[in-house]
């Protein structure tokens, strides 16, 4: 796959449904072993908020490429100090081969792309989590086979994963359902791209009615209701978000062979109940398994790994 070689990804729309198709099958061969891939390259990792899945997985992805990371955090780096963020691109351009970036703005993304030459991968901002994305996806496909038709209900704050989620299953394909309490709609101009992807094909549908928004679903999502940096509102949300739970009555309502997803991490009680998260209809751990295929198989396609 040389279409992606040398580009970023600062959001799924950077790329089309037949990449994105692409990507999945890659990492599909990837995780079976039926592909084996290889590049002596050089991954850095600058996360300005706490990761365990995506810090984790990169890391694993690129050594299992054959390459090598360098965890940039940023409390012992000038970055902590104040550096401008052109500075700090333009010197890591000079080291790196490609940069991983997990911070609070999306602008602040989009500057580090501008003045690095190297390719620059979202690795979560409130905007936007599309590596996520990649593994649900994927992890989708290989329960049912195909994405193509089926449909998505997200319930819970329209946050970056729910910003992602209607873009990743407009490429692919999906119809997406985002039920959310009022006052806490995803992106507007995220939900417009989404729906011009769509473009009759698929629907993508806001609705504050979970229990609507659940009926016959194949996927049920959820995400805290509180997300990095809003946590001294987190009590507040909790009667607001306690109709939007992921329960067994909001699980009877979705398809018989409805399977439920969470990017984690998990409160349980709150967004999900234990009994779900747990339950045989669950595959958050094959999901967050995925992150590592999926994101391999990003920074091959990136890299060029042979």
């Amino acid at each position: 796959m040389t279409a992606l070689i040398g580009r970023d990804l600062l959001g799924l729309a950077d790329l089309s449904s037949t990449e994105l198709q692409e990507l999945l099958e890659m990492a599909t061969q990837l995780k079976s072993q039926k592909l084996q891939l290889h590049c002596n390259k050089v991954l850095g990792l600058l996360f300005s908020k706490a990761s365990t899945r995506t810090r984790v997985s990169f890391t694993v992805a690129m050594y299992q490429l054959g390459g090598q990371v360098i965890d940039l955090l940023p409390n012992v780096t000038q970055v902590s100090r104040g550096e401008p963020i052109q500075d700090t691109a333009r010197v890591l351009d000079r080291y790196l081969d490609v940069l991983a970036i997990r911070t609070f703005a999306q602008q602040e993304l989009e500057t580090f792309a501008h003045y690095a030459k190297i390719p620059v991968i979202n690795a979560l901002t409130d905007l936007e989590h599309p590596c996520q994305i990649l593994a649900d996806l994927l992890t989708i496909q290989e329960y049912f086979g195909t994405l193509s038709g089926l449909t998505l209900t997200y319930v819970g704050d329209g946050n970056n994963v729910a910003n992602s989620l209607m873009l990743g299953c407009a490429l692919a394909g999906m119809n997406v359902k985002i039920a959310f309490p009022s006052g806490y709609a995803p992106d507007a101009e995220i939900v417009e791209k989404a729906r011009s992807i769509a473009a009759g094909k698929t629907e993508v549908i806001l609705t504050h009615d979970a229990e609507t928004a659940a009926k016959d679903a194949q996927v049920l999502y959820t995400d805290v209701w509180a997300s990095m940096g809003q946590e001294t509102d987190a009590d507040n949300r909790l009667p607001i978000f306690q109709p939007y739970q992921i329960n067994q009555q909001l699980l009877s309502l979705a398809d018989a062979d409805a399977i439920v997803l969470h990017c984690l991490p998990a409160h349980r009680g709150e967004e999900i109940t234990d009994e779900v998260i747990e339950g045989s209809q669950s595959k958050v751990w094959d999901q967050a398994e995925n992150r590592l295929h999926a994101q391999k198989a990003l920074l091959a396609s990136i890299l060029g790994a042979k």
